[in-house]
């Protein structure tokens, strides 16, 4: 019986997981890349509704999203003004719309939608500011009415235009 290959194959996996455990790579997948020693600090203002179709408590689910984001997510020290990454805007559309039309004519589905317009201004990259509409949709069955979805959809919305935020200021990759 031939031992040589067996040898060879013990040798090749010693080296391999050698190799494996001196090395070790570390990757931080939370979407920023913020250079730490240059930026700071954040100033982000409450985003006010001007849209014709209110809901109350939208303009602070969005805001605390927005800002808890930033604190999570960065290191970034938020700040009241002169912060070194400013960003600000409004919610400019909030409205819902038929989606879909039932066998019977009627509509089964309705799609809530949300607007906010962002100003983004970066002290320190100034070729880096922009202003920008960021939209999000959620859909709900007409069996449901809005009062009863209302506050999970906002919630979605606003997560996903606040992640949408995030990715377009500070997530340059």
């Amino acid at each position: 019986m031939n031992r040589e290959p067996n040898i060879i194959l013990l040798v090749c996996v010693s080296i391999f997981l050698l190799v494996v455990t001196a090395c070790s790579v570390s990757y931080k997948f939370n979407g920023a890349s913020i250079d730490y020693t240059k930026t700071k600090t954040i100033q982000i203002k409450d985003f006010p509704i001007r849209s014709a179709f209110v809901w109350g408590p939208m303009a602070s689910i969005f805001n605390n999203q927005l800002k808890d984001l930033y604190g999570t997510q960065t290191k970034l020290q938020q700040v009241k003004r002169d912060g070194d990454l400013k960003i600000e805007g409004e919610i400019t559309q909030y409205q819902q719309r038929n989606k879909s039309v039932a066998a019977d004519g009627y509509s089964s589905q309705t799609e809530l939608s949300m607007t906010v317009n962002v100003r983004f201004t970066n002290t320190k990259k100034h070729d880096e500011d922009f202003e920008r509409a960021f939209t999000a949709t959620e859909t709900f069955m007409n069996t449901q009415s809005l009062s009863s979805v209302q506050e999970e959809l906002v919630t979605k919305m606003s997560e996903n235009i606040c992640e949408q935020i995030f990715n377009a200021t500070v997530a340059n990759w």
